[in-house]
């Protein structure tokens, strides 16, 4: 199939043929892209659905890069990115709807100076809102469903979904937007008037907590594992004497072991051999089953 040609003239954004998606990604790793497509809003973004399911094109969406592994052979068909592309925020009253491809950071910073609270604690999760979403993010003790209360979305044939908090079925890194298959096209917030001032003085707080713990420098797709119950994935991998350990250019942080670096030009190969050697010594030691929370995607 020719793709430029079929790609030719169309009003999707900006269309991009055989992209390396190492540049798209926060490890670093990944193949090319046969077709990558940047839409600016969301018809554009609803118009290329469309286009590729009659055309029988492959879609995949990728949003900022983390929480992704991308096979070295790369991606067939379409990927979709919503990152910078398909940025925006608008405010009504204390509730945030925010674009996809908006940073999750971004959102919460926008909150903060509307003088709103309730986005502190996920201010610091790498990656896009719609990702987040997705996966329904957490970190200190707050996740995305405790203050989503709407998502817009698209299924692959570019039909248009709305589903409340309760009907998007969330649980720990997991939504209906997986059930489904869906897409992320946006997403609204319920916040809350910073009436005791402290909004900033909590994001601060966890963005020094971020930046002292976690190698924020380093190429990585976040934390690399879910947590296994009854313990936590970086403490089992410290116990078992794996801080800093290394394997070309594949390594336990040293900073935090729950994130594995990439030092150089890991391949994805090495990467997922290295996750899952980490795995089976914290198995073999501890008992603990570590599974991992990145997502590898592409042709294997």
């Amino acid at each position: 199939m020719d793709l430029k040609s079929i790609y030719e003239g169309k009003k999707f954004g900006e269309i991009l043929f055989c992209e390396p998606l190492k540049d798209y990604t926060t490890w670093g790793i990944g193949g090319p892209a046969d077709v990558l497509v940047k839409p600016h809003n969301e018809k554009e973004l609803q118009d290329l659905l469309i286009f590729n399911n009659e055309n029988k094109i492959h879609t995949t969406v990728i949003g900022r890069g983390s929480n992704l592994l991308i096979t070295d052979k790369g991606i067939r068909g379409c990927v979709l990115v919503l990152a910078d592309n398909y940025d925006c925020i608008s405010l009504e009253d204390t509730e945030l709807t925010v674009l996809a491809g908006t940073k999750l950071n971004k959102a919460a910073l926008y909150a903060i100076e509307n003088k709103l609270t309730g986005m502190e604690e996920v201010s610091g999760i790498p990656g896009s809102v719609g990702g987040a979403v997705a996966m329904n993010a957490g970190a200190y003790n707050r996740e995305i469903k405790d203050i989503c209360i709407n998502v817009k979305a698209f299924d692959l044939s570019g039909n248009e979904y709305n589903f409340t908090n309760d009907e998007m079925n969330f649980s720990y890194r997991h939504s209906k937007i997986f059930e489904q298959d869906l897409i992320v096209s946006s997403a609204t917030f319920k916040l809350f008037y910073d009436t005791e001032n402290k909004a900033e003085e909590k994001y601060d707080d966890y963005t020094n907590r971020r930046e002292t713990k976690q190698p924020i420098d380093k190429k990585s797709a976040g934390s690399t594992f879910k947590r296994p119950e009854g313990s936590y994935a970086s403490k089992l991998i410290d116990e078992c004497g794996l801080r800093g350990y290394r394997v070309g250019d594949c390594q336990v942080s040293e900073k935090h072991c729950g994130f594995i670096i990439n030092t150089g030009d890991a391949t994805s190969r090495e990467m997922l051999d290295f996750i899952e050697e980490v795995a089976g010594i914290v198995k073999e030691k501890t008992g603990f089953t570590l599974e991992r929370e990145v997502k590898l995607i592409g042709d294997l």
